[in-house]
């Protein structure tokens, strides 16, 4: 079959690869139906991300059609439309049990380089190299799903699968931002970035109370999505100086919560992107921390910084003793999809959550490449570009 493949740094590929079949009994086979970039993608095609193999399928935001179960499967028949998370996550190990589904014992069968890298492994993730456990990705026309039961969601009657395929990813990404944030009504919570994560974190923060939710991004197109589908207030941080900005908001004080949804790729005005540049060039320093740099200067005193962008290793210049001396939380996390999932399907088919509009360019798999470079480059008002495998 055909699929969408990284064949190494900077160069997409379409080419033939093996037809995914049940191996476990707890499997099941998806027909993809749409299939999504997502930000986390360009850190692989850049070279960021470590095991990557030429060849590797790509693609970690997807929902389909079921067309073949394993005999353990219980939840899902053939035929059903399902949304599935990007995480795989086993639903028996400890930290599945306590709700800490990205951080499964079971979900990485490649623990080994994470561990490495971390210090300990986490689960492992469709489409994102071998590190997170070789996983073949959802850019082609079927995709195998592990774990099913856990990790597949029946989509409800009514929900459209361009709605419906954010459900994957970029939506319960934001509510793990917003959530494990500890977001409380009336708070003030800042987003950085207006992509489809931030616009989530942004629109999650609403739901669970915000008073005030202010995104910041330098594309007008995606500033202005997160004002008309998410209503949130915007700050473009080339025309403003934004820790100011916000303290104005905020009568002095700074945001209660900064979600940091950029990662390692941020861009940033002046000489300290150059700065971070050349050193992730050179390899002196893995990620590119400009804009969690920011949220902990502008978040208020006692507040909470969620870095919910992806990084991979190493920052320079991280300012430990504002967090320190400003008595800051600092968290982070991967999303903890199968926690949240249900309650953004009830709320998307309540009109609460719309996502559709972050599909500004859907295509054929025969577009890959043509998909990533918009997607990458920004070009014509590209958001994300979507992949539909029967076009």
């Amino acid at each position: 079959m055909k699929a969408v493949t990284w064949r190494g740094v900077n160069e997409i590929g379409v080419e033939d690869v093996p037809e995914p079949r049940i191996l476990n009994d707890h499997d099941l086979i998806l027909e993809v139906g749409l299939s999504a970039t997502c930000g986390s993608d360009l850190h692989l095609v850049g070279g960021y991300i470590p095991a990557m193999r030429s060849g590797d399928v790509l693609g970690h935001e997807f929902m389909g059609t079921v067309a073949e179960v394993g005999p353990a499967v219980t939840k899902h028949r053939v035929g059903d439309r399902v949304v599935v998370v990007s995480f795989t996550s086993c639903g028996q190990c400890w930290y599945c049990r306590q709700g800490l589904w990205s951080l499964c014992d079971n979900g990485n069968p490649n623990p080994g380089i994470t561990e490495a890298l971390w210090g300990q492994s986490i689960g492992g993730c469709y489409g994102y190299s071998h590190a997170m456990g070789g996983w073949a990705g959802s850019h082609a026309p079927y995709i195998r799903v592990p774990y099913a039961d856990q990790g597949a969601f029946a989509i409800p009657d009514g929900i459209s699968d361009e709605r419906a395929l954010f459900a994957s990813d970029a939506a319960p990404t934001g509510w793990t931002g917003a959530h494990q944030a500890g977001v409380q009504p009336g708070d003030v919570v800042a987003v950085w970035g207006a992509g489809g994560v931030g616009q989530m974190a942004a629109r999650a923060s609403m739901l669970m109370g915000a008073e005030q939710v202010v995104v910041i991004d330098r594309f007008e197109n995606r500033l202005g999505q997160a004002r008309t589908h998410v209503g949130a207030e915007t700050l473009n941080y080339e025309k403003v100086e934004v820790p100011a900005a916000l303290r104005e908001m905020t009568g002095g004080r700074g945001p209660d919560v900064c979600i940091e949804a950029v990662g390692m790729e941020a861009h940033t005005p002046g000489p300290q992107y150059v700065y971070d540049q050349i050193k992730q060039q050179m390899r002196l320093q893995t990620d590119r921390p400009a804009a969690v740099r920011e949220a902990v200067y502008a978040c208020r005193k006692g507040g909470t910084v969620f870095t919910l962008g992806v990084f991979a290793g190493l920052v320079d210049k991280f300012p430990l003793g504002a967090v320190m001396n400003k008595a800051l939380t600092l968290k982070g996390a991967q999303q903890h999809g199968h926690r949240y999932i249900p309650e953004i399907l009830e709320r998307m088919s309540r009109d609460e959550v719309r996502t559709e509009h972050l599909a500004t360019h859907v295509m054929s798999l025969d577009d890959g490449p043509k998909g990533y470079r918009m997607f990458k480059e920004k070009e014509d008002g590209c958001v994300r570009a979507v992949f539909r495998p029967g076009a």
